[in-house]
């Protein structure tokens, strides 16, 4: 069954990338020499297949060319089907069909770069995203707690060194009391992330009651979870993994394993001995469980995983997936909210979303005292 299943699905890329290609050269034909069709064909079987190759061949070159191809090829499945009916349209009246065709290839082309530009400054240039949160309990001295969150910043291959650096900057530019990273911190490659010091950069993100982390899908590593943790805690982050913590006896965070792990504890064993009368952070990857973690007294819940679909339309499939696929959702005192990520996966590029970084100004309005950092 399932080497039917890769059959059909490598057969329908197949088809797409056929169609993409005919559609490209059909347009280019009359402003490009005859000679470049053999060329154009290489380029087209080499990029189409470097994607399959980056997945049985550890080489950075080849994950690099089928990511940057993904980008065209993700672009392109939007462009060359408007331009298809455009096209068809305008066959229908009385303008100028073959004239206007002949030009088809260039805007089309156009288009499709000028969406890469747009969407890689997305992708590379994050924003604040900003929230605020009210939570009816007292949290010792606290009346207001300033937090930052950065999830899903895949660092690896195109996620390196400048945009971890710039994270680094916008964080601590925004004077945080508490930094928090609700998982896909890396690109499912740990090596990729030291060998290129991501760790040692990382590590000067500066922060008031310190830094948390909780692991997402994409935090993997061909060795044991212990290592990996090692590793990221030696970037000055401390990760939850299916664990709880009490920060300066004002409030608890709680990480949990991520959804993909078979052994991960339920929400209810986390809360074991928790006392709900202190405000309760809850960093999980994956929005789901709304209704589970207000049972169990969580009064905002932080996660990431969804992308916002990175690429338009998919942000129409994620708000069908999820309860909450993007924003700030508040169900009675219970808050959740998900970041679209700081980083991307696979293309660098993010049409319809955003890198960001959100900032979350929390208000402690059940607070007994009125001191404040």
């Amino acid at each position: 069954m399932f080497i039917l299943i890769a059959i059909v699905i490598v057969l329908l890329y197949s088809l797409l990338v056929f169609y993409i290609g005919w559609s490209s050269w059909k347009w280019m034909k009359p402003l490009v020499s005859a000679r470049f069709k053999w060329f154009y064909i290489v380029a087209l079987l080499f990029m189409s297949s470097s994607f399959i190759w980056s997945r049985f061949v550890s080489a950075p070159f080849f994950s690099a060319v089928g990511w940057f191809w993904l980008a065209f090829f993700s672009i392109s499945l939007l462009i060359v089907p408007v331009v298809h009916l455009a096209l068809w349209l305008i066959g229908l009246t009385s303008l100028p069909y073959h004239r206007i065709q002949k030009w088809t290839g260039a805007v089309a082309l156009i288009a499709i770069v000028t969406l890469i530009f747009y969407g890689s400054f997305n992708a590379y240039n994050p924003i604040v995203r900003k929230y605020v949160v009210n939570i009816d309990k007292p949290a010792g001295n606290l009346k207001e707690l300033n937090i930052v969150m950065a999830s899903d910043m895949h660092f690896g291959l195109l996620s390196g060194r400048k945009h971890a650096e710039r994270m680094v900057e916008i964080i601590n530019e925004l004077k945080p009391d508490l930094v928090l990273y609700p998982g896909d911190i890396i690109d499912d490659d740990l090596d990729a992330y030291l060998n290129k010091g991501i760790d040692k950069i990382i590590s000067n993100v500066k922060s008031t009651y310190g830094v948390y982390a909780s692991l997402g899908n994409h935090d993997k590593y061909q060795g044991n979870m212990e290592q990996l943790i090692a590793a990221l805690e030696r970037s000055n982050m401390d990760v939850l993994y299916d664990e709880s913590v009490v920060v300066n006896d004002e409030l608890i965070i709680v990480g949990r394993k991520d959804k993909t792990e078979q052994d991960r504890s339920s929400l209810a064993e986390l809360m074991t001995g928790i006392s709900t009368d202190q405000p309760i952070i809850l960093l999980d990857h994956q929005p789901y469980e709304f209704d589970k973690a207000v049972q169990n007294g969580v009064d905002l819940m932080l996660s990431g995983h969804t992308h916002r679909g990175q690429i338009a339309p998919a942000h129409l499939i994620t708000q069908a997936m999820y309860e909450n696929d993007w924003g700030l959702l508040q169900k009675d005192s219970f808050y959740s909210i998900v970041s679209s990520g700081y980083g991307f996966w696979g293309p660098p590029i993010r049409i319809g979303s955003r890198s960001e970084i959100v900032q979350i100004t929390v208000r402690f309005t059940g607070a007994t005292h009125s001191i404040e950092l």
